[in-house]
């Protein structure tokens, strides 16, 4: 993987668009990364980790992967946080695009709306020379960049990224650190898992097994309660666990069954001899109670005999009134068809007198219909005449209803046109009376209008003043405090100056008296009988002495310590004064000379100015509005008033008409009317006399057809009751018995009729006579020898059921005890099995020496090959001092496989990492982190990483192990492999001529490319 370029919009603490050439950084192999403290260097590595998975490095992505962490409070409203880096991976040039959400400013109306996360994903064609997209999808780009690159983020940001402070936790951490990190590189937690899934199993299968043993011991304690006090038995004596709990229930549980059935042969022998003498006891209680009921049958049958014998007479005249009865039936149709046939009679006589009496009194006589004396004509076709001439009469009057009914039309259409001559004149006069006012209103109004687009025409020129007034003003504001930052700045970096210049004069002089007194330094290292390391000479007559104030290597680093920082801080002052001097000119470019207070008065009057033109105009569209509405209402009343004088024309000559049509009806309802009020009461007149005519002429006829049946009645009723043998029609109706009557004297005889027979029947009966003719039996005493017998048998068969239950529930729970121990055996070997297996992984078998847990046998192996890696740059660093080794020796509580070690070949001991000095634990950390980068490349498929980058911990190196630690960082220049350090150090911007600087500001931070053509 190799960068190319990375470009930043609104991201971290960079406001405006910034673009990284790796390209050119990559040319010198090495480049630093540098900058103050919060100017933005980290920001760069996050930018680069936010383009390739989405979110930025580790406690730095809470809320990152919202973009609520990422947008910069430097950029502008309207400019959106971007990400773009080009890259080449696995030989396949591609460009990735990431803009996290964004709130912008409504376009209408004010707040913010939210546009959602968007990302890019393109690929160089070499052979057309452009670029293709390929997805748009964030899911789609995070699965091909992790497939291409064969990490995941975590393993990007320590094999990419190189946290030193991380290692260097790592190189003093216990056995548990270590496994987090490794497993988080190297996804060992499915090795977890295992241990996890192995050690639930077990759980699970101890459960099913310890239940499985509670449950026998339940269904041994069922069959205790079940055999009862009859069984005597101990008790099982088991606890769930115990291997032996199965033989001894199921041993207990033969016992039981045996020794119940016995007791359930004894019971059944007892209950059969209990049965048999209760059948005895019945048979005797069966023929005592049958000879009682014969003996007591026959003496009730003489009883009933006598009883009848007594009632012989009232029989006798039971029959002859059924007979009576019974001839009198036959005369009972005629007898009802005469009482059908008067009541028809009588009411046809009382409808008749009805209708008649209305027709009086509807005064029919007057119309001369009636007789000489006055009266209703009596005969029915007399009545029906009249009728049909009253109809006629009632036909001739339709005309006359429609004339009527038209004639209350035109009254109705005279009112309703009297009614729109008034509104049309009330119409008329509010018509003209706002036409009189219509010209003033309308220039008034056309006034306003034209008011309010001049105003918008201000507004808008003022508006075109007021920013740039108000930037001036901020700049003023800007440039008066830049102003008094220059002045310090520049009393800073002159003190600077001096202090550095003092400083190295100081160094300067300690060097010089150092160099004068070096032989008495020299001469303090020999030893007589060695030779010396100037001159070679074995005796050392006269060595020089330490003269008083004497220099030594210490002073003199110190004073050249002292000198570099004075120098760095000189550097810093003279760049801070140079960058407020670039501020200031741009400040006072943008300002000008004038007061910042003038400028800022003159800003707020076009502010003034602008917000009364800018009210003013938003009164142009209401006014407008308002306008074109009195426009409307003017041309809808100019079209009413004209209309309104149409409607008065057509009225004049339709009212006319009216008047010319109602004449004519009205001299011919007249005669239509006769004396009544209206044609519609002289028809309904009509009408009720012509029904009052028909229903008196249908009721005399009725008259005479039931007066007709009457007569045939009353001879056909003397006929019936002289066949029938009675002298009159009323002795046949006194002879007439109705249903309940009938039903009751019947019911009396069929009565008799059956107790008669079943008299003789039971008096006939050999049995019966021959049980009369024994002596009385006695009932209570065999009834009370039965109960008792049964009463043997009852006490008997709960005894034996009882048996019979206690053996059918033994045998059941011996079956269920047999089925749960053949279920058990299969889990019993299941837990077994998993239980060595679970211990083994998790460390605590008993084979298992070095208590090693199978997620940390596999980190071990990971982790002996990650030091066999670093060890061959530590071994460079360190001059071939230091090896790192991988130790499996027992740690924390007993356990083992995480262990690292440092072999020191001055001493030929090994020692604890923890036990590294500052310096010696960098540049051994730097060694671990590249051998692990080697180590998950590999795993990762091979996937070549052209670009690094190492972050801070060269502070702690001196010149010469810095020289050796950049000689190492020079070699993974191979292959075109490039090395990004970012780092605080002064002296590696000496030693580091390619540089990438993150320069901070007030409005964001901003990079400079450096020394790359140096390079």
């Amino acid at each position: 993987m190799r960068l190319h370029t990375l470009t930043i919009t609104a991201f971290g603490p960079f406001g405006a668009t910034q673009k990284v050439d790796f390209d050119d950084l990559s040319a010198a192999g090495l480049f630093l990364l540098h900058g103050p403290t919060g100017a933005g260097k980290t920001s760069v590595l996050d930018a680069v980790c936010y383009a390739l998975y989405g979110s930025v490095p580790g406690a730095r992505q809470s809320g990152s992967g919202q973009g609520q962490n990422l947008r910069s409070d430097h950029a502008e409203a309207g400019v959106r946080t971007e990400v773009a880096l080009d890259l080449t991976v696995a030989g396949r040039r591609l460009e990735i695009t990431r803009q996290p959400p964004f709130a912008r400013p409504k376009k209408r109306g004010t707040g913010f709306t939210t546009e959602k996360a968007q990302s890019w994903l393109r690929e160089y064609d070499a052979v057309a020379a452009k670029w293709k997209d390929l997805s748009r999808s964030h899911q789609e780009i995070g699965e091909e960049i992790t497939q291409l690159l064969g990490m995941s983020k975590d393993q990007f940001c320590q094999v990419v990224l190189l946290p030193q402070g991380d290692f260097a936790r790592f190189l003093r951490a216990d056995a548990e650190a270590r496994g987090k990190l490794l497993g988080r590189l190297f996804d060992t937690h499915r090795f977890a898992a295992v241990e996890q899934r192995l050690a639930e199993d077990r759980k699970a299968a101890q459960k099913q097994v310890a239940a499985g043993d509670s449950e026998l011991l339940a269904d041994a304690h069922r069959m205790q309660q079940a055999a009862g006090n009859v069984v005597e038995l101990d008790p099982v004596d088991a606890t769930p666990g115990d291997p032996g709990i199965a033989d001894a229930v199921l041993t207990w549980a033969a016992t039981a069954r045996s020794t119940a059935r016995e007791h359930f042969t004894h019971a059944h022998l007892a209950l059969d001899a209990a049965e048999s003498a209760r059948i005895a006891a019945q048979h005797d209680l069966s023929d005592v109670t049958e000879t009682h009921r014969l003996q007591l049958r026959f003496a009730q049958a003489r009883e009933r005999e006598a009883a009848l014998e007594e009632r012989s007479g009232e029989h006798r005249a039971l029959q002859d009134r059924m007979e009576r009865a019974r001839k009198a039936a036959t005369v009972e149709p005629a007898l009802a068809l005469r009482d059908e046939s008067e009541a028809a009679h009588r009411e046809a006589l009382a409808e008749d007198r009805r209708a008649r009496g209305e027709l009086e009194a509807h005064g029919t006589a007057a119309h001369g219909e009636a007789s000489a004396a006055g009266k209703v004509p009596a005969s029915p076709e007399a009545l029906t005449e009249a009728a049909r001439r009253v109809a006629q009469e009632l036909g001739g009057l339709d005309a006359a209803r429609r004339a009527e009914r038209r004639l209350a039309e035109l009254t109705r259409e005279r009112t309703d046109l009297d009614r729109e001559e008034r509104a049309d004149t009330d119409l008329l006069a509010d018509t003209e009376g706002w036409l009189d006012g219509w010209e003033a209103r309308r220039a008034d109004l056309q006034a306003k209008v034209d008011e309010a687009q001049e105003a918008a025409t201000r507004a808008e020129h003022l508006a075109g003043q007021l920013e740039p007034a108000r930037k001036q003003a901020r700049a003023a504001v800007e440039r008066d405090r830049l102003a008094e930052r220059a002045e310090t700045a520049d009393a800073d970096a002159l003190r600077a100056r001096e202090q550095s210049a003092t400083a190295h004069e100081h160094w300067l002089g300690l060097k010089e008296q150092r160099l004068r007194d070096v032989a008495a330094e020299l001469a303090e290292a020999l030893v007589d009988g060695e030779p010396c390391t100037v001159c070679g000479a074995s005796e050392h007559p006269a060595p020089m002495r330490k003269s008083e104030g004497h220099v030594d290597r210490a002073a003199e680093e110190s004073a050249l310590a002292a000198y570099r920082a004075a120098d760095e801080r000189r550097t810093r002052a003279e760049r801070a004064l140079g960058d407020v001097r670039e501020e200031l000119a741009a400040a006072r470019a943008a300002a000008g000379e004038a007061p910042a207070a003038q400028l800022a008065e003159t800003a707020r009057e076009l502010a003034e100015r602008h917000a009364e033109a800018h009210a003013l105009a938003s009164t142009a569209h209401p006014a407008r509005e308002t306008l074109a509405r009195a426009d409307g209402e003017r041309d809808r009343r100019l079209a009413a008033r004209q209309e309104a004088a149409q409607r008065t024309a057509a009225r004049t000559s339709l009212r006319d008409a009216l008047d010319r049509e109602q004449a004519g009806l009205e001299r011919e309802l007249v005669k239509a009317r006769g004396t009544a009020e209206s044609v519609e009461a002289r028809a309904e007149q009509l009408e009720q006399q012509g029904a009052l005519l028909t229903e008196a002429a249908d009721a005399a006829r009725a008259v005479e057809d039931t007066a007709r049946r009457l007569k045939e009645s009353d001879a056909r009723l003397a006929d019936a009751a002289f066949r029938a043998g009675f002298d009159t029609p009323e002795a046949a109706a006194a002879a007439l018995l109705d249903d309940a009557r009938h039903r009751e004297l019947q019911h009396r005889l069929d009565a008799r009729q059956s107790e008669e027979a079943a008299v003789r029947a039971v008096l006939a009966e050999e049995d019966t006579a021959e049980a009369a003719r024994r002596p009385a039996a006695d009932v209570d005493a065999a009834r009370a020898a039965a109960q008792a017998a049964d009463a043997r048998v009852r006490t008997a068969g709960s005894a034996r059921d009882e048996a019979q239950r206690r053996c059918a529930e033994l045998d059941r729970l011996s079956r269920r005890v047999a089925t749960e121990v053949r279920r058990l055996g299969p889990l019993r070997e299941t837990y077994d099995r998993v239980a060595r297996l679970a211990s083994l992984a998790a460390g605590t078998a008993a084979d298992n020496e070095r208590k090693m847990r199978l997620e940390s046998y596999v980190l071990a192996a990971r982790l002996e090959q990650v030091a066999a890696a670093a060890t061959a740059r530590l071994r460079r660093m360190s001059s071939g001092r230091y090896t790192l080794v991988h130790s499996d020796s027992l740690a924390g509580r007993g356990r083992s496989g995480l262990g690292l070690h440092v072999v020191d070949a001055w001493t030929g001991r090994e020692r604890d990492t923890a036990t590294l000095s500052g310096g010696e634990t960098f540049f051994a950390s730097l060694a671990l982190a590249l051998g692990l980068a080697d180590v998950v490349t590999d795993e990762a498929g091979g996937v070549r990483l052209d670009t690094l980058f190492i972050d801070e911990g060269f502070g702690s190196l001196d010149d010469q192990t810095l020289d050796e630690v950049l000689d190492v960082l020079d070699s993974l220049r191979e292959r075109d492999r490039s090395v990004g350090i970012v780092s605080h150090v002064g002296d590696l911007r000496r030693r580091v001529h390619a540089q990438l600087e993150v320069v901070k500001g007030r409005e964001g931070s901003v990079v400079r490319q450096r020394g790359v053509q140096q390079a």
